[in-house]
């Protein structure tokens, strides 16, 4: 008879018997589509056993072959909670293939190497110490997405996760090996280029500075140092402060370009030769253009955060690129790109997705780097600043995070949606034009009538609220959109400060 675990005990705390014995998981760690908690504080080590137990369950309820892929990152405590992860995916008879250290693409990159049915890659990402989490899938590239995400939260907390005969463990080594021989192939740099190493002291700093060099690129280490205790900063190439550290590298270097990586390597961000500091979203249609030129007609998904140039560009038009507007987040990204046939997706946040022939279809940073080498040697007579200014020129704020609970932000966010409608359908304006569309697939896109924009959605990951702004006319524009967009937003109590600001 199957053996099913009690439900986890919210009432369970730190530094308290019970808390080294009974599974503890706060429900608001099951996100849209990968989990992360506080740890300790909102999930112990028993609690990451019954979600193992749980995910194993998942996999027998839908018939999955019972062998999952397991890595952990850098961090120093996300070893100890693979393990905790690994006991109760072994609970539930599922043979664990444990990678070890790893970046998120290269657990993806082992679904693929190692043939198996199911990935879970223990890690907070881009979150700052404190936090950890598991990005989990089973149909590859695929991760969970809400639905899966759903299920797996029901059978935790309801205490249905159920023990079965069989489990095991490997140990499997050369994955690394793997993965980065892949991502070389038979690409040599043909031009010098000087390159800004970035990692943050996160994971993937055992990967990249060697990638570089293995592809012939001169490497310029930027806290390269492998380092849990992110001595200068969070690895996250959003986030200005990094940013404006690739960016003084490259001046006080004379590189060509810096490249920076999150946490967990599956996103890129870039500085250009001239320190200037390229959103993710613009380095997008830059690869775009290029790309298809190699493959005219080819459709882009961009998601909802990002510049409206992927509909707009001339260049790209010109080519018959097709234009798809999405949700914001890598699993609704990874899905949307293979659902439509698409070759590549565009995150605003730095997650890129690569499609067959260049990819495999999830988000890796290191294959976003050398996508763009191969852009860079296919036009040996352009600077990467050459290629940015290439572009119709558009003012953009960074991507901005307002506090806001996890327990209330999505209500937050319907209120604040259903203003904006309303303010839409009264014929209101934004920054003194008229509201022309409002887009509500991912929170709420304010579309005007020169088609510059605003948007507010929900943090999937964070408790925040996200907020992006874009002209194509002034960066006054840009700022007075955020501002009437500000202002619609503190009409509710629940948001916070912004973590940075235009």
């Amino acid at each position: 008879m199957a053996n099913k675990t009690p439900k986890p005990d919210q009432t369970v705390h730190l530094n308290t018997w019970e808390f080294l014995r009974d599974p503890m998981i706060a429900p608001t760690g099951f996100r849209e589509y990968d989990a992360r908690w506080k740890y300790p504080e909102e999930i112990n080590l028993p609690g990451m056993t019954a979600l193992g137990l749980g995910l194993g369950t998942q996999m027998r309820k839908r018939g999955i072959e019972p062998v999952i892929a397991v890595g952990n990152d850098y961090r120093d405590y996300s070893l100890a909670i693979k393990n905790a992860l690994i006991i109760g995916l072994m609970q539930a008879g599922i043979h664990v293939r444990d990678i070890g250290p790893a970046l998120s693409p290269m657990a993806y990159f082992s679904q693929f190497h190692l043939n198996a049915p199911a990935v879970a890659m223990v890690t907070a990402s881009h979150n700052p110490n404190g936090w950890t989490g598991v990005k989990m899938g089973f149909d590859r590239p695929l991760t969970h997405g809400p639905d899966e995400m759903a299920e797996l939260r029901d059978i935790v907390l309801n205490g249905l996760g159920e023990a079965h005969v069989g489990g095991r463990y490997e140990r499997v080594d050369g994955v690394m090996e793997a993965y980065l021989d892949d991502l070389v192939g038979d690409f040599r740099m043909t031009r010098a280029l000087k390159v800004v190493c970035a990692t943050g002291n996160g994971t993937a700093s055992a990967f990249a500075p060697l990638l570089f060099k293995r592809l012939g690129v001169e490497v310029v280490d930027l806290h390269t140092e492998l380092d849990y205790t992110f001595p200068n900063y969070n690895p996250n190439p959003e986030a200005m402060e990094m940013l404006h550290d690739m960016s003084d590298a490259v001046k006080a270097s004379g590189a060509d370009l810096a490249l920076g990586f999150d946490g967990d390597g599956d996103r890129c961000g870039l500085v250009d030769d001239e320190g200037e500091e390229i959103f993710a979203d613009k380095v997008g249609v830059i690869m775009a253009r290029d790309l298809v030129k190699l493959y005219p007609g080819s459709t882009f998904v961009a998601d909802v955060k990002s510049t409206g140039l992927y509909a707009s560009d001339p260049e790209l038009q010109a080519y018959g690129a097709k234009a798809d507007y999405w949700k914001t987040g890598h699993s609704h990204m990874k899905r949307r790109v293979r659902d439509i046939g698409a070759l590549a997706g565009f995150e605003k946040s730095g997650h890129y997705f690569l499609a067959e022939p260049i990819g495999r279809g999830y988000d890796c940073g290191l294959r976003v780097a050398v996508e763009i080498f191969k852009l860079l040697d296919r036009n040996p007579d352009k600077s990467m600043s050459d290629l940015r200014r290439a572009l119709p020129k558009t003012y953009a704020t960074p991507t901005m995070s307002p506090y806001c609970a996890d327990t209330e932000k999505y209500e937050v966010l319907e209120r604040l949606v259903a203003k904006l409608v309303a303010l839409h359908d009264a014929g209101g304006t934004l920054a003194g034009r008229k509201i022309a569309q409002v887009v509500t697939v991912n929170g709420a896109r304010v579309i005007l009538d020169n088609g510059a924009w605003g948007l507010v959605r929900a943090s999937s990951n964070t408790p925040n609220l996200v907020v992006v702004c874009e002209s194509p006319e002034s960066d006054a524009e840009m700022r007075a959109i955020f501002n009437d967009i500000d202002a619609v937003i503190r009409t509710e109590d629940a948001v916070g400060a912004y973590d940075q600001t235009i």
